[in-house]
């Protein structure tokens, strides 16, 4: 973890427990809670001038997100359990620790979840069983984010049942990147940690050529030259209703280990617009991390977190490149008069394939070992895949970012 010249003294500040309630798991409610100080008309003792660690965190958020939950056939195929029920908790269960110590836990869905009414299928047009959002939820993310190339890939309806999934199960969850009315897409989603208002903005380049629907031409977020106007506006609503801002784009070329100038248009836009917090996604590969700052202003980007799951079919070199990804790892700190990132980092993982119920599942690079890698169905696709490579892939892309 890469350390801002702060941090130091705003951990000795703010450092405690975040909110955790009776089952363990965090609370969903924004904390509202406030905390009160008063100068003590008593003699000062030694005793008293030891320091005195506040234990509610209060200012200091952590912020962490998965990239793309892809489903390909084999990941699909990994919830049918042997009873003919599905469960997807497996996709999560090595990470969760990761997961639930967040104070704020956003996910990139990569594809639409219409349920396995409408049939579940793989690559090119995806559509995922409503399970994978049960474990999504299960695992322990805040925010699942919607705005993707595949958010049309069983048109209106896909979209539409998976809305309602959302909003008939977890009312709690906000999804965001897709709505079904216009009301509900020009909402500005805000969320309360620590007593810091964070802003979250989620848009896609596009939709796989798969037009809106003439009839809700605003149902997919969309990063365009077109909607210039309009993603500033919501910048700016934003930072009116927010201490922080973060936008996750959905942008970028595939399987390319860096950004693109696509990427950069629209990093410097939201730089210039006052963004404080970008982490991209769909290309994926992972991409690095940078810290863009003029002397007053810094916006911290990771232009890719690449994929958090997925088992593709193709093969060939490369391949193996597409099983790195990396949880994006962020502390926030309200500074007094400003709300700063005050550290950042990485959590490499990879992508694990297995044939079979629970097979698909994803590990910490830190803990994945030789004789995982040797199970690993993915180097039928590409024999190159190995620890190693894992290791040294994330060495090129991050540099000292990166530590074994």
């Amino acid at each position: 973890m890469k350390r801002i010249a702060v941090i130091l003294a705003v951990l000795l500040l703010f450092t405690g427990c975040r909110k955790i309630g009776d089952d363990g798991k965090k609370e969903y409610e924004d904390s509202t809670d406030i905390i009160t100080t008063h100068q003590s008309t008593e003699p000062v003792t030694e005793a008293d001038t030891e320091p005195v660690i506040d234990e509610t965190n209060d200012g200091v958020v952590s912020i962490l997100m998965a990239g793309d939950v892809l489903l390909h056939d084999k990941v699909a195929a990994s919830g049918k359990m042997d009873d003919g029920t599905y469960n997807y908790d497996h996709m999560f269960a090595n990470v969760k620790d990761e997961i639930e110590r967040a104070d704020l836990a956003l996910v990139n869905q990569e594809v639409i979840l219409g349920g396995r009414e409408l049939g579940l299928t793989g690559y090119p047009s995806f559509n995922g069983a409503f399970e994978v959002g049960d474990s999504l939820v299960a695992s322990g993310f805040d925010v699942v984010l919607h705005a993707t190339n595949h958010a049309l890939d069983k048109g209106k309806k896909g979209l539409l049942s998976c809305i309602s999934f959302w909003e008939e199960n977890y009312p709690h969850i906000p999804y965001l990147g897709i709505a079904d009315t216009q009301s509900k897409a020009d909402e500005i989603y805000v969320t309360e940690k620590e007593g810091i208002k964070i802003a979250i903005l989620n848009y896609t380049y596009g939709t796989n050529g798969i037009p809106l629907p003439s009839d809700m031409p605003y149902c997919v977020n969309l990063l365009t030259s077109s909607r210039v106007n309009d993603i500033k506006a919501d910048i700016a609503e934003a930072k009116q209703k927010a201490d922080f801002v973060i936008v996750a784009p959905h942008w970028g070329t595939e399987y390319v280990l860096y950004a693109d100038s696509n990427q950069k248009y629209w990093t410097d836009l939201f730089f210039e617009c006052g963004v404080d917090l970008v982490i991209g996604t769909h290309p994926h590969v992972v991409q690095p991390v940078e810290m863009i700052t003029d002397g007053q202003h810094e916006m911290l980007v990771y232009y890719s977190i690449g994929n958090y799951i997925n088992a593709t079919a193709q093969t060939g070199a490369g391949i193996a490149n597409r099983m790195l990804g990396v949880l994006a790892d962020v502390t926030i700190t309200d500074m007094g008069d400003d709300v700063k990132i005050t550290d950042y980092g990485i959590i490499p993982i990879v992508a694990h394939v297995k044939s079979g119920p629970g097979g698909c599942t994803v590990y910490k690079l830190s803990d994945y070992t030789q004789t995982l890698a040797r199970e690993n169905e993915i180097i039928y696709s590409d024999s190159s895949f190995s620890l190693k490579y894992m290791q040294d892939l994330a060495k090129k892309v991050f540099g000292e970012l990166y530590t074994d």
